[in-house]
């Protein structure tokens, strides 16, 4: 029997993992094999080498990993963590990263394999809106658009000469930094308009300060659809996306890319329409516990407390490394969680309660202003001196804003960081091409390049710019006309594998319809050095294709 495609590259992606920096697997179906993958990989999946399939069957045959719904198993990343560094992709090497023009030659290069593998199967009539009225995509995609409102556009917010977008996040309250994305992302689209935009039409951003309010997230989509008449959506913090994202669905409005990694955005039947952009908090919950039993064997079992942010972000963390002590009791003895409210200027409670349980490792799972307090507090506290381990999020990851003005009491402190370079790290500034082209166009622009969240916000826009330029290529189905409109968007995003810049080389950033719906299953492990304001990375693996699927229970919380 031969494997197919993605069965044999899920293999892969289990077989291999990056003890350092290394490079994607990449995603595709059955009859497609992508003219990326390596010479090893195309003879597998054409069954040329039968020797080495039967030994792949074999392997099979004896249990492959399961899937853990919403994140990567902790069987999965343990093997990822074990094995050895997998060689970059031959094709891509011929692409220069160190320049600029490099890396937009290789993006250019992608989206024409994108493009090219989703119009084959468009023009098979696999793929694409049938005479049904209904969008099928990779692996079992599948939209049905009869079901959409009688009055849905499929090229609302798309004019002659524009794309309209919309967005909502905190540009006021606790949370109020993260906000500045939107900036960074606005100057980003910037230069995309004056490179040309997309399919000759600029990309306009129409932001509404929520701050971090989910009742007024919803207020805001509303205004966003009834009266803005946006193309598509995006939405920053767990509470505020679940708040809408039941609406966007069934409005079929694109929700792509949102900010935040709750695993509820893992879902591409029931909510199709939207799709995270970082690593799942399931999966970053299970890393915590994979390093702790990896490091402090000698103290197994440990007590773990976390500061918990009292909301959905908090909660799906606080749920994730609950499962993971429930199931590992020879490496979590206690967990203990202490939650604080979201919109509190102080913690020092929760930290004193936190130190009054004598943990032997500390984890935030908090976000804003919280994660600077943190690390005073558990200084202050003298808890740092007592615990083998303190974590912080990786929501926390930026060092100006969330560690650097900690001094000395941030020094040491670790963080699964999900693979995100930070564009203020000393040590990237003047080495990395692309954290040069986004300081030079913040400085351009009269934005300040020391301030971390103007760069992540071109972590956002990047691939939400390039799913644009992939869907406007496509061709008609059989009722779906060509080019950009939000039925190829989301088959484009659902099909995306693209290199992301701004996260560490060997961080995939790709998805592959209902078998992939995470972006990015990649981390970094990394320890913070105050000298240097930098993150020192100890580690970087990638397991991309590996997450299960995730239908979240509102009510009860955790995936089905």
């Amino acid at each position: 029997m031969q494997l197919s495609k993605n069965r044999l590259l899920r293999l892969l992606a289990l077989l291999f993992a990056f003890s350092l920096v290394a490079a994607a697997c990449g995603g595709g179906d059955d009859d497609d094999v992508a003219e990326t993958e390596t010479e090893t990989t195309e003879d597998m999946a054409d069954g040329e080498d039968m020797a080495e399939e039967d030994m792949a069957e074999e392997d099979m045959a004896e249990g492959e990993p399961e899937e853990e719904a919403g994140g990567l198993s902790q069987d999965v990343i343990e093997q990822a963590s074990e094995e050895e560094e997998m060689e970059e992709d031959e094709e891509m090497m011929e692409f220069d990263r160190s320049t600029i023009e490099g890396i937009f030659e290789e993006a250019t290069f992608r989206r024409a394999q994108i493009v090219e593998r989703i119009t084959a199967h468009i023009e098979s009539g696999e793929w694409g809106v049938g005479d049904d009225n209904v969008l099928r995509g990779p692996e079992g995609f599948m939209i049905d658009l009869n079901e959409c409102p009688e009055d849905w556009s499929n090229t609302e917010g798309i004019t002659d000469n524009e794309i309209r977008i919309g967005q909502t996040g905190p540009q006021s309250g606790t949370l109020a930094l993260y906000g500045n994305a939107r900036l960074g992302w606005q100057t980003y689209l910037e230069h995309v308009n004056a490179d040309g935009g997309v399919a000759g039409r600029n990309v306009v951003m129409k932001s509404y300060d929520d701050a971090y309010v989910a009742a007024q997230t919803i207020e805001f989509v509303d205004e966003l659809i009834e009266n803005d008449n946006v193309f598509a959506i995006h939405t920053l913090g767990s509470p505020n996306t679940l708040a809408v994202y039941d609406t966007l669905n069934a409005e079929c409005i694109p929700q792509p890319f949102v900010w935040t990694g709750h695993p509820a955005w893992g879902d591409p039947e029931v909510h199709p329409w939207t799709t995270g952009s970082i690593l799942s908090y399931s999966t970053e919950s299970v890393l915590w516990g994979n390093w702790i039993k990896e490091n402090l064997a000698d103290e197994l079992p440990v007590v773990v407390a976390g500061l918990v942010m009292d909301n959905d972000f908090g909660l799906a963390y606080e749920l994730g490394f609950e499962e993971y002590a429930h199931n590992n009791p020879d490496v979590v003895s206690e967990f203990v969680p202490v939650r604080h409210d979201p919109a509190s200027p102080t913690i020092t409670n929760e930290i004193t309660t936190i130190a009054a349980n004598d943990p032997d490792v500390y984890i935030s799972m908090t976000a804003g202003n919280a994660c600077l307090l943190a690390i005073q507090e558990v200084a202050a506290s003298g808890l740092k001196e007592e615990i083998s381990a303190a974590f912080t999020s990786s929501v926390c990851k930026a060092p100006a804003s969330w560690i650097s003005p900690a001094g000395d009491d941030g020094d040491g402190w670790l963080i699964v960081g999900g693979g995100l370079k930070d564009t203020t790290d000393p040590a990237l500034i003047g080495s990395d091409a692309f954290i040069d082209f986004i300081i030079e166009s913040l400085e351009a622009n009269d934005l300040d390049p020391t301030i971390s969240m103007f760069g992540n916000g071109y972590m956002l826009g990047y691939p939400y710019v390039e799913a644009l330029r992939i869907a406007a290529e496509l061709p008609a189905s059989a009722n779906n006309p060509a080019g950009l409109n939000r039925a190829n968007f989301i088959l484009a995003v659902r099909a995306i594998d693209i290199h992301h810049p701004i996260f560490l080389d060997g961080i995939t950033f790709a998805m592959n319809g209902n078998a992939d719906a995470f972006p990015i299953e990649g981390t970094d492990f990394s320890q913070y050095d105050s000298s240097t304001h930098s993150w020192i990375v100890s580690n970087v693996i990638d397991v991309n294709g590996a997450s299960g699927n995730c239908v979240w229970d509102k009510d009860n919380g955790g995936c089905s």
